[in-house]
């Protein structure tokens, strides 16, 4: 019998070698195919009484990404659709079409055969679960191979048996740590977890699997066995008490119950642990299902994985311009930014030119890959040969005739426009004519900046986040006259050193600043109304935030807060900037001289490590305090998100992005706007376009014009739109590019 997605080849000892190798896909999925085919070869084997055993590999590099999620998003679609004409039947057929996987999972557990999955790569998710449920385990020693359930991440659980199954194979705190967080795992780990049996030579690993047959694997699972315990010790347990209760009260102090999946996750463990091994896996199938059901699950699969993907895929990539080979870029300016771009570059394999002023500061620049390298070499994660590599393709220089050959340079040089100009014309005398030039600013708009080139069609914006090797976003802008080859190039270099890039029209602050500057303002507002920054901080957090808007003002450093406060009155006028929340930020800087973590003191302390940040005492004393039980906290909360999303609706209204995409993508990856709702369209969309007005309107009622909502937001109420119809980014036929 032939299948599409697996061979199989059954050698001389009766083994069976199942490898799967899905046509025209760079990693296999578990799609419906997949799964139907892999069911008939469980038959298959079951029936053979000439096949001893079964081993299962994969064709490719990696050995498989798990589940299809878009199996997943039509299965809600079609929920979505069924549960209008009956909820019980439309929740009965998600609850058995969700079982499936679990089913053939167990199937192949208790098919009276042995199974071994030898893992060769990367294996996630599904794929894991399958391996799990493989009465044996070998996994290459290789950097390439990685294990992980990383479904939380993306709303979702370990619906397939992994929450029982890991708990049963490992002690329970390990257990709860690798699911409720989606960890990685090397082999190392994963072995000494006891999720897998052998480590083997990456060529020797289907051998060492077969051996494991050889030598009389039993084809049952151990919780199949008479007497099983758990590694642990049950729930109701010393164990169990002095893990249990401290569980439950992280994950709340982590999540504040913001993500129904990692909640459920404990729920299946700690449930499942106290019934039988296949009573488990229906419980784990109602929860799952019950999951799937989530406003979050909906959201965070849609944004987290399927808009992530398809933009790190060039979802906005101008078609018919080809891909771009770099082979040379060039870096103007070696400070923190420039020596960031030059790291990430090198780190994708790609020679730079780090240029600046004098030969001493660009070396510098080069110090900075020196020291990410050796500390990536003394936690393990990097070899020494790894780390002389990387540095070896990082040419620093003060000499512009360098540049000569560059594809691609960026411009990271201080926010000046005329440093910026000498900088263009510089590095253009020595470019070649097809070359892109491409500036890192973070204010100035790129339009204005272009007037600086003599080839506009190939100048381009190259917004980065600090710190570069951290922050995974790239804002790309356009000016009025950026071309689709700029375009289309600056897609393919943020995608070579494997960041998420979005596409943006040009205008002040562009969208991701207008909308950290609108969650700092909040805050600042608040201040001056009294609330205790405590308050604001915890509440900025509960709403789902990883960062306080007052930490992160610290962050990036007060006087720049009080500079571009400054700069924006100088250009819009008086009435551009609150009045009162420009004398907080003077007090602050000019009084009390906190500039922020850079010089130890801001809205917190920064006392000598390993002492930890505190909020500065003095803050309470600059405005009379509110009594905290007077405060409404859930307004608060409501306050932070809802003033980042207007802003979202307007920069939408405004055109400066235009797919949904990219500015849910964007909030995220960006700044964590609460990863929960999928985003800052998505936190909308969520509530209801209708809805969220009525709360706008609440809120501007009571503290002002920056709650007013845009003329878009109330056309959408109007008309039940949400932002994914209104601006769909699937429309056959039209090519969504900014102007």
């Amino acid at each position: 019998m032939s299948y599409t997605n697996f061979t199989l080849d059954v050698d001389a000892d009766g083994i069976a070698l199942v490898t799967w190798d899905m046509p025209g896909r760079s990693m296999n999925v578990f799609t419906e195919e997949a799964m139907r085919e892999l069911n008939s070869i469980v038959d298959h084997v079951a029936s053979d009484a000439a096949i001893k055993g079964v081993v299962i590999t994969s064709g490719k590099d990696s050995f498989s990404g798990g589940a299809d999620i878009t199996m997943l998003q039509k299965m809600l679609a079609t929920f979505a659709v069924e549960k209008e004409k009956d909820l019980e039947k439309a929740t009965k057929a998600l609850f058995d079409n969700a079982g499936y996987m679990t089913g053939l999972f167990r199937k192949i557990e208790t098919c009276g055969k042995p199974w071994v999955s030898a893992i060769n790569g990367t294996c996630m998710g599904g794929a894991f679960e399958m391996s799990l449920a493989c009465h044996g385990r070998v996994a290459a020693d290789s950097d390439k191979v990685k294990m992980a359930l990383p479904e939380v991440k993306i709303g979702i659980f370990p619906g397939a048996g992994g929450t029982q199954r890991v708990p049963r194979l490992t002690d329970q705190q390990q257990a709860l740590q690798m699911l409720t967080t989606g960890q990685t795992l090397t082999p190392q780990k994963a072995k000494s977890m006891g999720l897998i049996h052998e480590i083997a030579e990456p060529k020797k690993l289907v051998e060492t699997a077969k051996a494991m047959i050889k030598n009389g694997l039993k084809p049952v699972a151990p919780w199949d066995e008479k007497g099983f315990k758990l590694p642990s010790g049950p729930i109701y347990s010393a164990a169990g008490a002095n893990l249990w209760p401290p569980a439950i009260a992280i994950l709340r102090r982590e999540t504040y119950g913001n993500y129904p999946a990692a909640a459920a996750i404990l729920k299946c463990v700690y449930e499942g642990l106290l019934v039988p091994f296949d009573t488990a896996l229906r419980i784990e199938q109602r929860y799952f299902t019950e999951i799937m059901q989530t406003k979050e699950a909906a959201a965070m699969i849609r944004s987290l994985f399927v808009s992530l993907q398809e933009l790190n895929k060039g979802a906005r990539r101008p078609a018919g311009v080809p891909d771009t080979k770099f082979k040379k870029i060039g870096i103007l300016g070696a400070g923190f930014m420039g020596a960031g771009i030059a790291y990430v570059t090198a780190k994708a394999g790609i020679p730079v030119v780090l240029l600046d002023r004098d030969m001493e500061s660009a070396e510098k620049g080069k110090a900075h890959s020196d020291s990410l390298m050796a500390d990536q070499v003394k936690k393990g994660r990097a070899k020494p040969e790894e780390k002389d590599k990387l540095l070896s393709l990082i040419t620093p220089t003060a000499d512009y005739a360098d540049l000569a050959g560059c594809d691609l340079v960026v411009e990271a040089v201080f926010e000046d426009s005329a440093v910026k100009k000498l900088a263009t014309e510089k590095a253009e005398a020595v470019l070649k004519s097809s070359a892109i030039f491409a500036s890192n600013t973070s204010t100035i708009p790129i339009t204005s900046l272009a007037k600086n080139s003599a080839r506009p069609k190939n100048f381009v914006g190259i917004h980065f986040f600090s710190p570069v090797d951290k922050m995974m976003l790239v804002e790309i802008i356009l000016g009025k006259k950026t071309g689709d080859k700029a375009l289309a190039m600056a897609i393919d270099f943020v995608r070579a050193i494997k960041k998420t890039p979005i596409v943006v029209n040009d205008t002040r602050g562009f969208y991701v600043n207008r909308c950290v500057l609108r969650y700092m303002s909040e805050a600042y507002k608040m201040l001056i109304e009294g609330v205790p920054a405590a308050m604001i901080e915890n509440a900025a957090k509960a709403a789902g935030m990883p960062v306080g808007p007052l930490a992160l003002t610290d962050e990036t450093a007060i006087d720049l807060a009080q500079k571009i406060m400054k700069q924006t009155i100088k250009d819009l006028g008086e009435k551009a900037v609150d009045p009162k929340q420009m004398a907080l930020i003077n007090t602050m800087v000019d009084t009390h001289g906190r500039f922020g973590r850079k010089n130890g003191k801001g809205f917190y302390d920064y006392p000598a490590k390993p002492a930890k940040k505190k909020l500065w005492p003095g803050l309470k004393n600059i405005y009379p305090q509110l009594e905290p039980e007077k405060v409404d906290y859930e307004e608060l909360k409501e306050r932070l998100l809802v003033t980042i999303a207007l802003e979202a609706v307007r920069v939408m209204e405004e055109g400066i992005v235009t797919d949904p995409r990219e500015a849910d993508v964007g909030s995220i990856l960006a700044f964590g706007f609460a990863p929960f709702t999928g985003g800052a369209l998505s936190y909308i969309d969520g509530i209801g376009a209708k809805r969220f007005v009525k709360i706008a309107k609440g809120l501007q009622k009571k503290y002002g014009a920056e709650f007013k909502a845009p003329k878009l937001l109330l056309d959408m109420a109007e008309k039940g739109e949400t932002f994914y119809q209104r601006f769909d980014p699937y429309q056959k036929g039209e090519v969504r590019k900014a102007a």
